[in-house]
């Protein structure tokens, strides 16, 4: 079971479209998948046509660690065929519900303790030592407070998502140092899963420069494909639907992305530890401030 959490420290770049991708491509690859929908605004779980019910959401989950039954409370995702939910074969994507009660662990002075309670979740989960599922995806918060950190305790990898814009790739460095800096404290063996260029428009100079700049700061961490802008993409998410079912040459390509993305996600070997490599370290604290400096921007 690969728990993978999605992360930026800058808001608005796009993580729950990327979990929401992946999510997508993984169902059409029938890979067994969770989506723990960890931000408490709990939009993943808009986008996966999660119906309400009776089930506990991660909030009272993760309250009550010890006594959870993550299997009894996660939920299919809307995006299944109706015969899934009725017995039928299906591929599972299930998901464990995000609400506004998470929010009272997203503080700072979260304990030691408090970020073992997903971990704890998740365990209970796998109790009988048959992992439910191949691939759990988180979505965090656009924050280093208690939930974000929950999650990277629970986590082997984190798999960062950035704009090619200036203050996005601020946020990228200040990420890494802070995954670097959570592994050296609480989770040795967590890595980055690598950084995804998200909401790329193609004919855009500066985002030209700013991916050009990203390659030269991040090397190998920066993923191959990017994720250019799409049109329709509020559409396909307002619809509560998966980019893999919906029409159009545009959701093709866009599904053809993710299925790359997905593969190279399962298909690392723990190739970006150690983290944040000399590299991108030689760069002054901020680079990308002091190239727009070098170039007149500022």
């Amino acid at each position: 079971m690969q728990v993978v959490s999605i992360s930026s420290l800058k808001g608005g770049v796009g993580k729950t479209s990327v979990t929401l991708g992946l999510a997508s491509a993984a169902l059409a690859a029938g890979i067994p998948t969770l989506v723990i929908d960890l931000d408490p605004h709990a939009d993943a779980t808009t986008g996966l046509g999660v119906s309400a019910g009776g089930q506990l959401d991660i909030g009272q989950l993760i309250k009550n660690a010890r006594k959870a039954d993550l299997g009894a409370n996660v939920v299919p995702s809307g995006w299944l065929p109706a015969h899934a939910t009725d017995g039928g074969t299906a591929p599972t994507l299930d998901v464990a519900k995000g609400s506004a009660l998470s929010g009272i662990y997203d503080r700072p002075d979260v304990s030691k303790r408090d970020l073992r309670r997903l971990s704890t979740v998740l365990a209970n989960a796998d109790s009988d030592g048959k992992a439910p599922y191949q691939l759990v995806l988180i979505d965090c918060p656009p924050s280093l407070n208690g939930l974000t950190r929950m999650a990277w305790t629970a986590s082997s990898r984190v798999l960062l998502v950035a704009e090619p814009a200036l203050f996005s790739v601020a946020g990228t460095q200040r990420t890494l140092r802070a995954i670097e800096l959570f592994r050296t404290e609480y989770a040795p063996t967590l890595v980055p899963a690598g950084i995804v260029a998200n909401r790329v428009r193609t004919g855009s100079s500066e985002h030209a420069y700013r991916l050009n700049e990203m390659k030269t700061m991040f090397g190998e961490m920066l993923l191959s494909p990017t994720i250019p802008e799409q049109a329709n993409w509020q559409q396909i998410q307002g619809a509560a639907h998966p980019v893999h079912q919906w029409p159009g040459d545009s959701a093709k390509n866009a599904s053809a992305l993710f299925d790359r993305l997905l593969d190279s996600l399962l298909n690392q070997s723990g190739k970006h530890s150690p983290l944040y490599r000399g590299r991108a370290r030689a760069k002054a604290e901020h680079p990308s401030l002091s190239a727009c400096h070098a170039r007149g921007r500022v």
